[in-house]
């Protein structure tokens, strides 16, 4: 299809390091918006079944009072820093109500640099199994830098240099530290309509089961949420690759991703940035 390839030339036609804004914002609005966005509710809700996370988010129960709110709230602030830049004037005031958000969360190092860790190679893991094309080696280096950055300026040390040390440290950080827990079970049970809500109508019967089915074994561990059937696993892949090849073989995207701005439920009129999130994350939010 003429133009279906235009933004992938032109992210390689582009520097990953000192072009790695403009390269993740393709790959967000563009390329990819609705896997995107998917893959940033599974990456939260992966860092969410960390022990230590679950058990902080559980205590301070906004996460299960407000579910929708928070996850609006929080993919308001991150969209908000990778559409402008965490260096123009709506990308600081979004990362400070995000550090605002997180005093008094007290969150480990280590646990901060999984959650960004989760935002880097989850959605790119996706886009590698159900994306339309594979993302190109820049699209996954302007992923770390970009993330690595943000948990700079949310005051974590000793970040991951690149994609790959990045997928490293989340594959042995889980290793060491993903375990089932209550905390994690309940906020999974509390989450899962935001996920349900993006599975078809006709469908909505077997919502558990495709739930299910998009988490991989070590996440479902975590929550404790049953295997679900083979015919779930199947039909969700192959209506998962079915649509990669429909998108591949059509046109591009005309208008990008929050061209005219965001807009959700929690806020349609629109919203204060100043006043967006006022306590702990959780799910990018559905636009």
């Amino acid at each position: 299809m003429r133009g279906r390839f235009d933004n992938l030339h032109r992210i390689n036609a582009l520097d990953p390091v000192a072009d790695h804004l403009e390269i993740h914002r393709l790959t967000l609005t563009e390329e990819f918006p609705w896997d995107m966005r998917m893959a940033f509710n599974l990456a939260f809700n992966r860092s969410f079944a960390l022990p230590r996370i679950a058990r902080r988010l559980v205590a301070t129960g906004v996460i299960l009072r407000a579910p929708r709110k928070r996850a609006d709230d929080t993919g308001i602030i991150m969209y908000e820093i990778l559409l402008h830049g965490p260096d123009s004037p709506r990308g600081k005031l979004a990362l400070r109500r995000l550090n605002e958000a997180h005093r008094g969360f007290a969150l480990d190092n280590g646990d901060g640099i999984y959650v960004i860790a989760c935002l880097v190679v989850v959605p790119m893991r996706w886009l590698l199994r159900y994306g339309w094309r594979a993302p190109a080696r820049h699209e996954l280096e302007a992923a770390a830098l970009l993330y690595g950055r943000i948990g700079r300026l949310m005051g974590l040390r000793d970040l991951p240099a690149d994609f790959a040390a990045f997928e490293a440290y989340l594959e042995r950080y889980e290793r060491e530290h993903l375990r089932p827990t209550p905390e994690a079970e309940r906020i999974e049970r509390t989450t899962r309509d935001l996920l349900r809500a993006r599975i078809p109508a006709r469908l909505r019967g077997a919502a558990d089961a495709l739930v299910a089915a998009l988490y991989d074994e070590p996440l479902r561990a975590a929550c404790n949420v049953p295997e679900p059937p083979r015919w779930a696993r199947a039909g969700l892949h192959l209506a998962l690759r079915a649509r990669a090849v429909r998108l591949r073989l059509g046109r591009p995207r005309a208008v990008p991703l929050f061209a005219d701005g965001i807009v959700t439920r929690t806020y349609p009129g629109g919203y204060d940035l100043a006043k967006v999130g006022s306590s702990v994350p959780s799910q990018a939010c559905e636009s």
